[in-house]
C-alpha cells in the first residue's frame, strides 16, 4: 500500500481501540514495521491529528476527533449498507429512520456522491420471522439501556405464569426469531434473560440503578464465559 492509504488505515486500526495501543500491535496489523509506525503517528499529529500517547507507552486517538470525509472501499460500503438494512427489518421505527439517516450521510459525506452506487449494492437484509418478537417495547428498552434505568415489567414466565420483575437493563440481542433482554433482576438478585415477546407490561421509570452498565456488562460476559 502507498504512505497515504497506509495513514488512513492506521487512523482505522486508532479508532478501533478505546485504550492505548502499542506501536508494536499497530505494526502487526498493518504488517509494517514499528519505526514505520513512529513515522506515521508524527506525520498524523503534524497533519492535526489528536493522538495522545508516546512511544513505549502506546498510543490513542483522543475522544471526539473528527476526520474530514473519506473514501470507503467496496467492502465496507457494502457492510454498511448490509448493517443498515438488516436495522431496517428489526421493526422499530426510530431505529428504522436512524438506518436510513446513517445511509445518507455516508453518500453525501464522501468526496463523490455514492447514492446511486448504494442503491445499487446487491446485498438485502429479510426477516424470515412473521410472528411478534415485542416490537412494541423495542424502543422504551433501548432508551432504558442507553439510560441505564430500572424498569418494571409483567412477564409471561415459559410455564405460562405472569412474574412481575424490577430489573437493570443491560443489552438486548436481536435473534431471527426473537428480541432478548439480558438484564440484573433485582428478585432473583442475578442476571436473567427476558423474551421481548413475552413482555405484557413495560414501566420505565427515572431512577438509575446504581452500578454503570459497563461493569455489569462485563459480570455478564465473565458468567456466561464470553471474552470481551
Amino acid at each position: 500500500m502507498d504512505r497515504t492509504e497506509r495513514l488512513f488505515r492506521l487512523m482505522d486500526c486508532l479508532r478501533q481501540h478505546r485504550r492505548p495501543v502499542t506501536a508494536a500491535r499497530l505494526a502487526e496489523q498493518l504488517s509494517v514495521s514499528v519505526r514505520t509506525i513512529y513515522r506515521d503517528i508524527q506525520s498524523l499529529i503534524a497533519l492535526g491529528a489528536s493522538i495522545d500517547g508516546e512511544a513505549g507507552m502506546g498510543y490513542q486517538l483522543r475522544a471526539g476527533f473528527f476526520l474530514p470525509p473519506l473514501m470507503f472501499d467496496d467492502i465496507e460500503l457494502e457492510a454498511l449498507v448490509l448493517g443498515a438494512r438488516w436495522v431496517a427489518e428489526q421493526g422499530d421505527e426510530e431505529l428504522v429512520r436512524a438506518a436510513n439517516n446513517v445511509l445518507a450521510k455516508v453518500a453525501t459525506s464522501s468526496p463523490r456522491d455514492l447514492r446511486e452506487r448504494i442503491a445499487g449494492i446487491g446485498l438485502v437484509a429479510w426477516s424470515a420471522c412473521n410472528e411478534d418478537t415485542g416490537t412494541a417495547f423495542l424502543r422504551q428498552v433501548r432508551e432504558a439501556i442507553r439510560r441505564e434505568l430500572v424498569v418494571t415489567i409483567d412477564y409471561t414466565r415459559a410455564d405460562g405464569e405472569i412474574s412481575q420483575r424490577t430489573v437493570w437493563p443491560v443489552m438486548l440481542a436481536f435473534f431471527e426469531r426473537t428480541r432478548m433482554l439480558v438484564a440484573w433482576c433485582e428478585l432473583r438478585g442475578a442476571f436473567r434473560h427476558f423474551r421481548l415477546d413475552r413482555l405484557n407490561r413495560l414501566d420505565m421509570g427515572e431512577g438509575h440503578y446504581p452500578r454503570r452498565r459497563s461493569a455489569l456488562l462485563r459480570e455478564w460476559r465473565k458468567e456466561m464465559k464470553i471474552p470481551e
